[in-house]
């Protein structure tokens, strides 16, 4: 699932018919010809300029090979990396959402880079969250790039304000301060305390999982949905409840961006939001008043007594099927997930999660840890994903896991029907019905 970010699309029939004959047929020897750069697309917003001169300083050091890098947009690139791919000049190395890769290797467009796992560093702990989605039938098509994990993201003066000064560690204590803070804005109509669109099905997902719940399970290659069973509707009344008590009521209907989330925090109009680290830098941005230093953040409690689950997102590197320097590739995805890159710059940088548990557990000990920043790396601890199926990007893209959760908290229908209509439209698209 591309995070932040990406509402993936379905891959064309047509498209899939055109790759599925060109299969991976193993590595191919590295071009002898060095004058050639090795091409890699990259997705926009994805790495800084500082990690991919990083990477590619190295690789050329290393290999006298130079490196070609394309920045790719979001809008359409479900389309255009299917074109690519089914060409006999595709880009070597391709960054992509971790829930985009399984799509692109049933097609037969990607490499089965699992024979080559062990070469790259810290695969024994590789977040679950990136590495899962990459995998299908025990074989590997992406290597984790980086992580994206949310958690709560609050306004330290309207916490302490209202009296609070510590962060929660319990659902109870949490939405305890939650009361305090409604309370002390009560004779402000347009303040909300918690603000939470009815749309943000990653946050539904961290109720329905914290309460023993999952979209769907696997038995052999049958998909069933999971939506109806007693924890599933469970977690989802306790979704509804949260958002309808803490969020305003004209946010059941909307998603993050319309409105902008955001501009709730910047404006001082909520106290906190459940969000990536991207919102920490962008509030500034919206209002220049609003400093980094007045913000703070921590995984969201469960009434399970644990944090809540969390949706790890982020990128995996794969490599064309029909890469003419497979090789080549596979040094470069080795350099750029090296422990160097991901620690000094991947993390130390652009401030994304490291690929790996022991990477997290390295940063949450370095000095260079921000403390605005340990909410997102605690969350990530504890993580779960969607279906590992090459169909799950027909669901995010259909936009109907979106509609299903505000479905939930609008109460156009009980939770129980919201959960059967949804499961069965879940069977219907991972088992191809």
């Amino acid at each position: 699932m591309k995070k932040k970010f990406l509402a993936a699309v379905t891959i064309t029939l047509s498209a899939a018919m055109m790759l599925g004959a060109c299969g991976s047929s193993g590595n191919k020897s590295a071009d002898s010809n060095k004058n050639e750069p090795l091409t890699i697309w990259v997705m926009n917003g994805d790495f800084s300029d500082d990690v991919m001169n990083a990477i590619n300083e190295k690789f050329t050091k290393e290999t006298g090979v130079k490196v070609k890098a394309q920045t790719q947009q979001w809008a359409n690139i479900t389309t255009k990396v299917t074109t690519a791919l089914s060409t006999s000049t595709p880009p070597d190395v391709i960054d992509m959402g971790d829930t985009q890769v399984l799509g692109f290797a049933a097609s037969g467009g990607l490499m089965d880079l699992s024979g080559h796992k062990k070469e790259f560093d810290n695969s024994s702990s590789w977040l679950s969250g990136l590495e899962k989605p990459a995998t299908s039938k025990g074989k590997l098509y992406g290597v984790p790039a980086f992580g994206a994990a949310r958690a709560v993201i609050y306004n330290k003066k309207i916490w302490a304000d209202a009296g609070i000064t510590e962060t929660p560690k319990t659902y109870a204590e949490f939405t305890g301060d939650l009361d305090k803070i409604a309370a002390k804005h009560a004779s402000d109509p347009d303040f909300i305390p918690f603000y939470r669109p009815g749309q943000d099905w990653y946050c539904m997902l961290q109720f329905l999982w914290d309460a023993g719940g999952d979209l769907a399970t696997q038995s052999g290659s049958t998909w069933k949905g999971d939506l109806t069973s007693k924890e599933s509707l469970q977690g989802l009344q306790d979704w509804k409840d949260f958002q309808n008590k803490y969020s305003s009521k004209a946010s059941r209907t909307v998603d993050t961006v319309n409105p902008q989330q955001n501009d709730f925090l910047a404006q001082g109009k909520t106290a906190a939001l459940f969000s990536n680290s991207a919102t920490i830098s962008s509030v500034p941005k919206i209002n220049p008043a609003m400093t980094e230093d007045q913000f703070g953040t921590f995984p969201m409690p469960g009434k399970s007594g644990k944090n809540q689950p969390s949706l790890v997102a982020g990128s995996d590197w794969a490599v064309a099927a029909k890469s003419k320097r497979q090789d080549l590739a596979l040094k470069w995805i080795k350099i750029a997930t090296s422990n160097d890159i991901e620690q000094n710059h991947i993390f130390a940088h652009d401030g994304w999660l490291p690929n790996s548990q022991k990477g997290l557990d390295e940063v949450l000990k370095s000095s260079s840890m921000k403390e605005v920043n340990k909410g997102f790396f605690e969350a990530a601890k504890r993580m779960q994903s969607t279906p590992a199926s090459p169909e799950w990007t027909t669901i995010e893209g259909d936009n109907s896991v979106a509609e299903f959760s505000k479905n939930v908290v609008t109460g156009n229908s009980s939770v129980e029907d919201a959960a059967k209509t949804f499961n069965q439209h879940i069977e219907q698209v991972l088992n191809k019905k």
